[in-house]
């Protein structure tokens, strides 16, 4: 499938300098993602690139975009305003860069989380769905859902990625809070995936099978989002 491939910039906040960020537009896209980094990699990491590539090639575009801390390359992850106002900006860069695509809102752990959040405060401006991959709905070994507390303020559907083995996920703590939200969330399980998405050759599986084995299912979720 052809596609565009463009780097941007934009302003994250009214106070805050620019960030980078990376089109990657299918030809025949249906969707268009504004997907948030991890709180330890930027949009750059090979988990971002295989997740947008892989989204690409099922007819879904991505907009992946860097938070200030991590444009500047600092290490410690950006007050919660900063953080919400750059996915804001994000979401307005997406629509101006596709306006006659639905959007999707989401990312990868932190990123998830802040999406999640700042929708929560207030609905992001034409976006049809959450997806998150792998919501670090806690610390590793100090389980809790406590970070979830306001997904029940989020009126779309969401779409819940979740590795069995995720350190960050007790799953004995996240499938409770998903069926509290009753339809709006959908959760899917790698079996055997961690925090990353990596599987141990135990398994039988590789990384790029539970991959794909996500991406497909995002598909799917879209697909049936009705937009």
């Amino acid at each position: 499938m052809k596609t565009t491939v463009r780097e941007l910039r934009f302003q994250a906040s009214r106070s805050s300098g620019e960030v980078s960020a990376i089109l990657i537009l299918p030809k025949e896209a249906r969707f268009l993602y504004v997907l948030g980094h991890g709180a330890g990699a930027g949009m750059t990491h090979p988990f971002m690139e295989r997740a947008a590539t892989g989204l690409a090639d099922r007819g879904i575009g991505t907009l992946r975009y860097q938070f200030p801390y991590m444009e500047a390359g600092g290490r410690r992850t950006d007050p919660p305003a900063l953080a919400a106002a750059t996915i804001r900006s994000a979401v307005s860069t997406a629509a101006q860069a596709a306006p006659n695509l639905p959007l999707l809102a989401g990312g990868k752990s932190f990123g998830g989380r802040m999406t999640s959040t700042a929708q929560s405060q207030e609905p992001l401006t034409a976006v049809a769905g959450l997806a998150f991959f792998g919501f670090p709905l806690h610390a590793a070994g100090r389980p809790d859902d406590s970070r979830a507390a306001h997904l029940s303020d989020v009126g779309i559907p969401m779409l819940f990625l979740q590795g069995t083995r995720d350190a960050l996920a007790d799953l004995t703590l996240l499938r409770p809070v998903c069926t509290k939200l009753g339809q709006r969330a959908t959760l899917h399980e790698l079996e055997g995936a961690d925090h990353g998405f990596h599987v141990p050759k135990r398994s039988g599986r590789t990384d790029d099978e539970v991959m794909d084995e996500a991406l497909d299912t995002f598909a799917a979720w879209a697909g049936k989002l009705g937009v």
